[in-house]
């Protein structure tokens, strides 16, 4: 059986102040085009569809076109929620959608209830675990701790229990949207860090024969089982040196897995730069990226006059700007932006304790911080639902 993996299409997000609806939709038709022409049985999304619960009309409607246009290929589409997205609202009409080949899968009590495909090698059942909020599926779960690995390994016991009664020989697809460990991230992705753990271990997806992931943006291999499909388009500067990328992967009739990369359309290349704002308008080595979406972080020890002005005449698409002079050792300072830059909320409330009251907090209100900080998500996705 021949598989399209994919994941985070984020419709309805911009790139800096770029709409990318335009690329979001040309990405959608080269999806189905890929279907078609790569006779593609099964198209897996494996979460964030929409880049925020209440998605502007404009995505709405691209989500619909892409939806029929899929229907109208006859493959079937297997489709899960992610963190970005409202689970009960991309899951409403998904009984009836699901007659036309399109299976939403966004409720965590069904994450051992497989879709059943066929081909000539006999069944293979696809298991949709949305993403699943420690807080609000610890109960559904049965678990007393609300961690990501807890929640996340009590749903794949439902998978393997199922899977167990089937018939021998039956191959298996689990589509989840998490951060296992292994994986590289970026900036874009949402924190999702419960407890003070974001990462789940690969082994908990043991006993399956492909693993669908989604959350991250990178398109990378942990296992040749276990893979992330990236996002199709960028959505930050950290992202210049990705690969924007599909996977199609052939699932064996003994269950073994052959996957091939596909490139997906981006509407322009990144480019970090970095120097002087002199430097970077003269440097005839950076002419490969004056047509290409452009952070040029500055070094010039005093901000010049009129940055982005300048820079645009020779790199119109700067959509970034960043200063960060080269001082002295002793005379540097670093900026407040600098300082949080890849620091979790839970490491910037801890530095602000220290900072304070000149120690930081012991190991119970390291907890009792954690705690703060997981019931304030919980109660955001809550909210995020209820709109």
């Amino acid at each position: 059986m021949r598989l399209l993996h994919t994941s985070d299409w984020h419709l309805g997000r911009a790139f800096h102040r770029v709409n990318m609806l335009g690329a979001q939709a040309e990405f959608i038709a080269h999806l189905v085009t890929t279907v078609r022409e790569r006779a593609v049985d099964a198209v897996l999304v494996s979460g964030d569809v929409y880049d925020r619960a209440v998605p502007p009309l404009a995505a709405v409607e691209l989500f619909d076109d892409a939806l029929h246009r899929l229907a109208d290929l006859g493959v079937p589409t297997v489709m899960i929620s992610g963190n970005h997205d409202s689970a009960r609202r991309l899951g409403v009409g998904a009984g009836l959608i699901g007659r036309a080949g399109i299976h939403l899968r966004t409720e965590p009590s069904a994450a051992g209830t497989p879709v059943v495909l066929s081909d000539t090698h006999g069944d293979v059942a696809f298991y949709g675990l949305p993403y699943l909020e420690p807080a609000l599926v610890k109960d559904e779960f049965g678990v007393e701790k609300a961690g990501h690995e807890t929640v996340l390994a009590a749903a794949m016991d439902r998978v393997r229990a199922d899977l167990a009664d089937r018939a021998p020989g039956t191959r298996s697809v689990v589509l989840a949207h998490a951060f296992v460990t292994g994986g590289e991230p970026s900036d874009s992705e949402r924190d999702i860090t419960v407890g003070g753990v974001a990462a789940v271990p690969a082994g908990v997806f043991d006993g399956v024969d492909y693993v669908a992931l989604g959350h991250l943006h990178g398109c990378q291999t942990l296992t040749d089982r276990v893979r992330y499909s990236g996002s199709p388009l960028p959505y930050s500067f950290s992202e210049a040196a990705h690969r924007k990328s599909m996977w199609l992967v052939d699932l064996a009739a003994d269950g073994s897995v052959d996957a091939e990369r596909l490139d997906c359309p981006v509407p322009r290349a990144l480019a970090r730069i970095r120097g002087t704002l002199e430097d970077l308008l003269a440097d005839p080595g950076l002419a490969g990226h004056e047509d290409a979406w452009v952070e040029a972080t500055l070094t010039d020890p005093v901000r010049p006059a009129d940055p982005m002005a300048r820079l645009t005449e020779r790199f119109p698409h700067t959509l970034s700007l960043v200063f960060d002079p080269d001082r002295d050792e002793e005379e540097s300072e670093v900026s407040y932006a600098r300082r949080l830059a890849g620091r979790s909320d839970q490491e910037i409330a801890e530095d602000f304790v220290a900072h304070v009251r000149g120690a930081g907090p012991d190991p119970h209100e390291q907890g009792v911080l954690r705690d703060a900080f997981d019931a304030v998500r919980a109660d955001e996705s809550v909210r995020e639902v209820a709109r």
